[in-house]
């Protein structure tokens, strides 16, 4: 299995950055309904909702993951 990060170089979110934010959006919030849902490893989950958070993709509060305004444009 090849890993992919969830944010590109360019800073736009890959193909598995698009699957974890449409997992939030569907009302995934945290890292375990998350990983449920996308079927990955909750490593990879919990790496790429690192790097969507950095990216600003989302957002953390309470434990729960939201999208932030520039997530919702790309979805």
């Amino acid at each position: 299995m090849i890993v992919m990060p969830c944010v590109s170089p360019d800073g736009k979110p890959t193909g598995s950055g698009v699957v974890t934010l449409t997992a939030v959006k569907d009302g995934a919030k945290t890292p375990e309904a998350i990983s449920k849902v996308t079927e990955q490893p909750m490593f990879r989950v919990r790496s790429g909702l690192r790097e969507l958070v950095n990216a600003g993709f989302l957002e953390l509060s309470d434990g729960e993951y939201s999208l932030t305004e520039m997530a919702k444009s790309v979805l």
